[in-house]
């Protein structure tokens, strides 16, 4: 099993939309921990701390079972 560690950070705002912004992608938690390390102290990623790492094995679907978009709260059905 191979894993890499990726880094992003996710702001959710008060009407419930997120702004996602990726980082980076590392070859062990180590290295993920250093980026948010770095991040930790620049302006909106200090603000909001959690949530940096996940990991991920390579070769494998990580998001398969489809989704739904909503709008204004209400839930509309992927094509």
């Amino acid at each position: 099993m191979t894993e890499v560690f990726v880094v992003q950070h996710v702001n959710e705002h008060e009407d419930g939309s997120e702004d996602v912004k990726m980082i980076g992608v590392y070859p062990d938690h180590a290295s993920a921990e250093a980026a948010v390390g770095r991040l930790s102290l620049q302006p909106g990623f200090r603000d909001r701390l959690e949530g940096f790492i996940d990991a991920y094995e390579l070769g494998n679907d990580h998001w398969a079972e489809g989704y739904v978009t909503l709008y204004h709260g209400l839930e509309a059905e992927a094509e």
